[in-house]
């Protein structure tokens, strides 16, 4: 064999091993050698290395700072939201089962009412499962100042319907809306599941409804 069909063979043996590691393994590999150097900063390879842990499917786009690649904790990974009439931090908490200064960190805002100047949100992600099967976009947010690798659950940015909404609605994560209003309203299953179902399962309208009854019973002197 000469040395060219060699080298070859050594690169491919090589990506074939690095591809098993985990992203920071891969990043210490790429200090071996230059050779090591040139197959571990391979575009493709690293991918396969960030997707591995959380089973994505895809990972669309290239980031700008190459230690992007370096973490591939759930930190790097968000929920798409774009905001509609009627949003609020804390209806967007007990929807994605997440906290409300968790919501505020992740989007650089100081006060609740940064939500009225934006088009979206980026949502912490709660329940690392969403991933799954997955397409996350390696986006540059310009509100939360990083590079983010975003999921899309109504589609990708071209707004394409996507499985990943059924999933959302799927008994586990009906469990999860639910377990989240009876923390916000600090009451039983049964009258969340009651404000929940009138609702037509809106968690930000259960939450609705239960204000105003709140407000009507403390008006009435009954709370």
């Amino acid at each position: 064999m000469d040395s060219q069909s060699w080298a070859l063979t050594c690169r491919d043996t090589l990506r074939l091993i690095l591809q098993k590691l985990s992203v920071p393994d891969v990043a210490r590999a790429s200090c071996v050698c230059r050779l090591w150097n040139s197959v571990a900063s391979d575009h493709e390879l690293v991918a396969i290395s960030f997707k591995a842990p959380w089973k994505l499917k895809h990972v669309v786009g290239k980031p700008v700072s190459g230690s992007f690649w370096r973490d591939s904790g759930i930190g790097k990974f968000a929920i798409s939201h774009r905001l509609l009439r009627g949003d609020s931090l804390a209806s967007l908490a007990v929807k994605y089962s997440v906290q409300v200064m968790e919501i505020k960190r992740l989007n650089n805002m100081m006060s609740d009412h940064g939500i009225y100047s934006r088009e979206r949100l980026l949502i912490p992600i709660s329940n690392p499962d969403i991933l799954v099967n997955g397409t996350c976009y390696i986006e540059l947010d310009s509100y939360a100042k990083r590079e983010v690798a975003v999921l899309y659950l109504e589609g990708g940015p071209d707004g394409k319907s996507s499985h990943l909404l059924k999933k959302m609605t799927s008994e586990e994560g009906k469990r999860k809306i639910l377990d989240s209003l009876k923390r916000s309203m600090q009451v039983d299953d049964g009258t969340a599941q009651y404000y929940l179902s009138i609702s037509n399962g809106d968690p930000r309208a259960a939450l609705s409804e239960f204000s105003e009854d709140l407000r009507w019973e403390r008006q009435e002197g009954l709370a």
